[in-house]
């Protein structure tokens, strides 16, 4: 799918032969008389507004079958609600999603939207996730005779703004943005035999040789256990496929600036290991590696805009198996800065895998880390599927993410971190242990992730609840390719 950036108002907007046409109202529509005739549908929308058909609310649309003056065949004309409504940015999208969705079923390969006016243009990078979200179609392991091989329909989008020059960056932003999400959700949405730690790995090298402002490194189990990765090495025992420790660099700044450090889950498949899990819904545990998609997604982004930013990804790697070699519940390990961990569910493995890459991320010498992480059912069950759990040490910092989530419209909300927390991971056998009680499992779980991260500006994203979506609408929502990409670019 490929988007072009045109000046266009409503008039000539209605001119361009496309499939479709998507037109946003502009926000004045309503009290601005004279701009009641200035296009093709100016009056059909009027009459519609004024008869109750066409409510002027975000989401509601008016879909037009061969209107005089439009040059495409069908026209769908959308509001995103007035211009004193609070959430414009959600407004917007709103809109979008709803105008695609009315489309959804129809042969267009060539589209043309148009926003109403430049304070709207503001939002491209929103309305472009918008069309990619609504056609994206997974093809990895469909088989030659499925109708989806072929991948989006959709092959154009004009995007149509009041003064293109204006809206170039945000346009880049996002180009980019589409780019990342829908890098993250063909890895995550892979089945695990498809998206083994040596697959994840190859795909980081892949990523890297096609963009050669990415480099990659990709450590095997020899170079880990010469680290000294106890932790991590004991969440890959159990598994015949050999763990990966993935190591990206997108250097586009000053050899003098501290980087950011991103760090990746990456359990390609978790069972639960020896505390296994039940097997309802086992096979969503493909999507624990999604935020080691995420930071794949998010360099994909960087490689495409190519910021002045230092910025580091490490992904360690591994499946969670049970099996005669698989750490058990009980047994103790020793992470890279010498702690030793008493294990006492194996099904807490993600942050036994964390916690190795936040000391491995010391060396970088950081100016901020963020790791993501699919890591408790308890944030999911804390904060749905609107919000990723936000955890910090420095205020600014979760200031900084917060707030970049609500630009992106990628929203996380920030959670606790009290010292009486880590009271539960206290352990007879050993410096700490791997879990608390189910009590504020979120909370634990990141007060363990804590005792590693000491020495540097760090923030942890929970994105259990938002990572992907079950049932009908199974798969992978790219977050929070959009929050990390939106927080980077404002540094």
């Amino acid at each position: 799918m490929k988007f072009q950036l045109k000046t266009l108002t409503p008039a000539q907007a209605c001119t361009e032969k496309s499939d479709a046409l998507l037109i946003l109202l502009p926000s004045q529509a309503k009290s601005d008389k004279a701009s009641k005739a200035s296009w093709p549908l100016a009056q059909t929308v009027q009459g519609a507004q004024a008869s109750g058909d066409f409510e002027d609310k975000a989401g509601k649309v008016l879909t037009l079958y061969g209107a005089a003056g439009v040059a495409s065949r069908v026209a769908v004309v959308m509001s995103a609600g007035k211009s004193v409504d609070k959430n414009v940015a959600k407004n917007v999208r709103d809109a979008f999603a709803a105008g695609m969705a009315a489309l959804k079923g129809r042969s267009v390969k060539k589209l043309t939207v148009v926003l109403g006016d430049e304070s709207q243009s503001q939002h491209l990078p929103i309305v472009m996730q918008a069309i990619a979200d609504a056609t994206y179609v997974y093809t990895a392991t469909k088989g030659t005779g499925t109708k989806d091989k072929s991948g989006r329909m959709l092959a154009q989008v004009t995007v149509g703004v009041a003064d293109s020059v204006k809206a170039k960056a945000a346009f880049a932003h996002g180009q980019a943005l589409v780019a990342g999400m829908d890098f993250a959700k063909e890895w995550a949405n892979r089945p695990a035999n498809y998206a083994t730690p040596t697959m994840l790995g190859e795909a980081a090298k892949s990523l890297a040789k096609a963009h050669p402002a990415v480099l990659c490194e990709v450590l095997g189990p020899s170079a880990v256990a010469k680290l000294g990765m106890g932790s991590f090495m004991s969440v890959a025992r159990g598994s015949n496929e050999p763990l990966r420790f993935i190591v990206l660099k997108y250097m586009g700044g000053a050899k003098t600036t501290a980087p950011t450090v991103l760090i990746g889950k990456g359990v390609t498949f978790d069972t639960g290991g020896i505390s296994l899990k039940g097997g309802a819904g086992m096979d969503e545990m493909k999507f624990d590696m999604c935020g080691a998609a995420s930071v794949l997604g998010t360099f994909r982004a960087l490689a495409e805009l190519k910021p002045k930013l230092n910025v580091i990804g490490l992904i360690p790697a591994t499946e969670n198996m049970p099996s005669g070699h698989a750490t058990k519940p009980g047994d103790v390990v020793t992470a890279m800065d010498g702690q030793t961990i008493e294990v006492l569910n194996t099904d807490a493995e993600g942050r036994l895998i964390l916690n190795d890459a936040l000391v491995y991320a010391k060396r970088f010498k950081p100016a901020a880390v963020v790791d993501i992480a699919t890591l408790t059912g308890a944030c999911g069950i804390a904060l749905g599927a609107v919000r990723a759990g936000l955890f910090s040490t420095n205020d600014a910092l979760a200031a900084e993410l917060h707030n970049a989530g609500e630009r992106a419209l990628d929203l996380c909300w920030r959670l606790p971190l009290d010292d009486e927390y880590a009271e539960g991971l206290k352990s007879n056998f050993a410096d700490v242990a791997n879990v608390s009680d189910r009590q504020g499992g979120a909370v634990t779980a990141a007060k363990f992730l804590e005792r590693f991260a000491k020495d540097y500006p760090w923030a942890h994203l929970d994105i259990a609840g938002v990572a992907w979506k079950g049932g009908r609408e199974k798969g992978s929502t790219a977050r929070p390719v959009g929050l990390l990409l939106e927080w980077l670019l404002a540094k």
